[in-house]
């Protein structure tokens, strides 16, 4: 991978995507996986895990403003909550815009965190040196599974489930979850780009149907995870919070006084209205 050549996503059997590289910032293993940082003139500089792509300086905004707002303003008291993945720290900055009293990150690759902070700065904010963070090298999944704490909001931003993020859209794992929500708590997921990972979504709905009383998800336009709408799951014990009026979400983003490109309530609200063809992948 050089300056001046191409890299190219193949994550999809019969699908690829192309971007063009500048400049190579960074390429090396970790012990756990391959990370490259590339520039490119559409989107910035672009973080790479194991040959595909996690994130960009042009579009991070629009996931991480939806994984986060969503969640946060739709629950409306939230004081702690749990990122489980997101080396990168953009949804953690994102968290941090609101008023909560603790935000855990647990990422299992050191080296991811590092290099977010040298390499994409614009992305990350200094969320890590909040004193509001407490950041927790380790697995997720042993995490929910073994920690005393309780949380408000868990969000898991992970990767596609191979490698290291595979255990993260397992039954176990959404039931430790489950187990770490206090109650009235909201689980959201990234679960993939549905016209082509329509098992991803599938698979975590049914989990979630069996652990949660309201299994649901709702969609984003992200460009660089091309091919349609991403899916992100969602799933709590209380049904209100995915049901709040326009009214409530206006009020409660005004009194945030965030300053987001993507996020706005009609989005919110909008968001959850599924085209079929990822309503029937929830059957």
């Amino acid at each position: 991978m050089t300056a001046g050549g191409w890299f190219e996503e193949a994550i999809h059997a019969h699908a690829t995507q192309k971007l063009e590289i500048t400049q190579v910032l960074y390429s090396s293993d970790t012990d756990l996986q391959k990370i490259v940082i590339f520039e490119n003139p559409t989107f910035g500089r672009v973080m790479t895990l194991d040959d595909v792509v996690q994130v960009t300086e042009g579009d991070e905004f629009i996931y991480h403003e939806m994984m986060a707002h969503v969640p946060i303003l739709a629950h409306g008291a939230v004081r702690d909550v749990l990122i489980v993945g997101g080396g990168d720290g953009g949804l953690l900055e994102e968290v941090l815009k609101h008023p909560v009293e603790r935000a855990t990150m647990v990422e299992i690759d050191r080296g991811v965190v590092d290099l977010a902070r040298e390499y994409l700065p614009s992305i990350c904010k200094g969320a890590f040196d909040d004193p509001r963070t407490d950041l927790v090298i380790a697995d997720g999944a042993r995490f929910v599974a073994e920690t005393e704490a309780r949380y408000d909001v868990v969000l898991i931003d992970s990767t596609d489930p191979i490698g290291p993020g595979e255990v993260l859209f397992q039954r176990d794992f959404y039931a430790g979850c489950k187990r770490c929500l206090k109650p009235g708590g909201i689980l959201v997921t990234q679960n993939g780009v549905a016209f082509v990972q329509g098992e991803e979504l599938t698979s975590s709905w049914r989990h979630f149907r069996a652990l949660f009383a309201d299994p649901a998800a709702y969609a984003v336009a992200v460009p660089t995870y091309i091919w349609g709408f991403m899916a992100l799951g969602w799933a709590s014990d209380e049904p209100d919070h995915r049901r709040r009026p326009l009214s409530i979400i206006e009020e409660r983003y005004a009194a945030a006084g965030l300053d987001t490109r993507y996020y706005n309530p009609d989005i919110h609200i909008g968001a959850f209205a599924l085209p079929t063809y990822m309503k029937e992948l929830m059957q």
